[in-house]
């Protein structure tokens, strides 16, 4: 099965509450962007956002320029619904990141819980290479990956976990990192995952 299937076959089956990483309310990534104090019309990309309430939060805020990337089309159908006519303030991006080519420039580039399932080092170069084409000369990561005592595997794959500093030294040619916050995550089957925020600004 390919990334892409798997991906369509979890939001294919599962409700919202079936998933590990639903937050009715994004609080940390929500306080994140807010707490820059960038314009409303600033272009933010939520990757690998799915059907996450991340963009429900940023429009309710008065964020104008709002774009989700997700490899799964099942999943940015399911966020369309839920809308309703807001969906169409959205930019909808189907794609794998690691073949993402970002034809426009971000403030903030949002991903929580895309990178740590990237494991192979061709994948999580191609991620950096994306990531530091996307984003403007002073733009902003807000990047959330499972800590180092985090689970090891997630939705029945393997998983890579990261301290701050093992994100320091994957992102630290092109991002300065300006916060760092340890979350414990509350699944909505009443499990815990720990997980490292970082914020950083690009080079």
């Amino acid at each position: 099965m390919s990334k892409k299937e798997h991906w369509d076959n979890i939001y294919s089956t599962k409700t919202l509450q079936e998933v590990s990483w639903h937050q009715p309310i994004p609080k940390i990534s929500l306080d994140f962007i807010l707490s820059l104090g960038l314009p409303k019309d600033s272009p933010i990309i939520d990757v690998g956002g799915g059907d996450s309430f991340l963009v429900d939060s940023l429009l309710n805020e008065g964020y104008t320029d709002l774009t989700v990337l997700d490899i799964s089309k099942v999943a940015i159908e399911r966020a369309k619904i839920r809308l309703a006519k807001n969906a169409n303030k959205i930019n909808w991006i189907v794609s794998d990141i690691t073949n993402f080519l970002p034809e426009r420039i971000y403030s903030v580039w949002h991903d929580r819980a895309v990178f740590h399932f990237l494991r192979k080092e061709q994948e999580i170069n191609s991620y950096l290479k994306s990531l530091n084409n996307g984003t403007a000369a002073d733009g902003r990561l807000v990047l959330g990956t499972f800590a180092e005592n985090g689970p090891i595997r997630c939705c029945a794959l393997d998983v890579k976990r990261y301290s701050f500093n093992d994100l320091e030294k994957k992102i630290g040619d092109q991002f300065l990192i300006e916060k760092m916050i340890n979350s414990i995550h509350q699944t909505p089957f009443n499990t815990e995952q720990s997980f490292n925020f970082i914020q950083a600004i690009k080079r």
